[in-house]
């Protein structure tokens, strides 16, 4: 298609417009500042996350020997207390009650060495669980934190997304009365040209370039009719003369 009534030629160029708005609202969008610091907070968390499971595990590690250590102690104590029983009732051989004297000697080894390996083991969940807890605190503070920069982010693509809703309709309006081939040739060459197809030419300048006509150019556009589709030389893009054009 090589012409256009020239007002579906100055119409195209405010659909133009409006498309260039929401190429601007797209790009806003897509540059909230909230979307550059949730990729930092998600960074964040993940290593948070990672640490706490590495912590979690640990810490449930040392609760499982802690367990096995309280086992085994009440272990001792309990066969301890049974010999105590059976040495303070004086029954049996004398024999017997030597071997009981110095198997409660030997737990009584036992025992202090497995308290001693307890309370190592306590000690080492307890300084575990504190790091634990610190690494939880963190982390549901960086959450909290994450929450309010998520409802940042919507309430700034409610506000851009209403814009665009606005924008849409209003190019909705002026591209319907438009002729379909137009449009479609208007629609490739937004596509081939980084978006913008169609610019003014105003006092001899191509706003598709920002260059100014050559004068043989600019005389043989001058001679055309209305309606025939001017093509900037530089840029590429459809060329609307309007009143201000010479």
């Amino acid at each position: 298609m090589t012409t256009a009534p020239p007002e579906a030629q100055r119409r195209l160029l405010e659909v133009q417009a409006l498309d260039t708005r929401l190429d601007q609202i797209a790009h806003r969008r897509a540059n909230v500042p909230a979307l550059a610091r949730l990729i930092e907070l998600d960074s964040q968390l993940a290593d948070l996350e990672t640490a706490l499971v590495t912590s979690r595990t640990a810490a449930n590690d040392l609760r499982r020997a802690v367990a096995k250590a309280e086992s085994d102690v009440e272990q001792v104590r309990t066969r301890a207390t049974r010999d105590q029983t059976r040495l303070d009732s004086g029954s049996g051989t004398p024999k017997d009650l030597q071997a009981l004297q110095s198997e409660l000697a030997s737990l009584g080894r036992r025992q202090a060495e497995l308290e001693e390996v307890e309370l190592e083991v306590m000690e080492r969940l307890e300084a575990h669980e504190s790091v634990l807890n610190e690494l939880t605190t963190a982390h549901d503070a960086l959450v909290a934190q994450r929450d309010e920069v998520v409802a940042e982010r919507d309430a700034a693509f409610a506000e851009l997304d209403a814009d665009a809703d606005l924008v849409s309709a209003q190019r909705a309006e002026k591209a319907a009365p438009l002729d379909e081939k137009l449009l479609a040739l208007y629609e490739k060459m937004r596509g081939r040209l980084g978006g913008v197809a169609v610019a003014a030419l105003r006092h001899g300048r191509s706003e598709g370039s920002g260059l100014m006509v050559p004068g043989t150019e600019l005389a043989r556009i001058k001679a055309l009719p209305p309606e025939e589709i001017v093509f900037c030389e530089d840029s590429g893009r459809i060329l609307v003369r309007g009143e201000d054009a010479f």
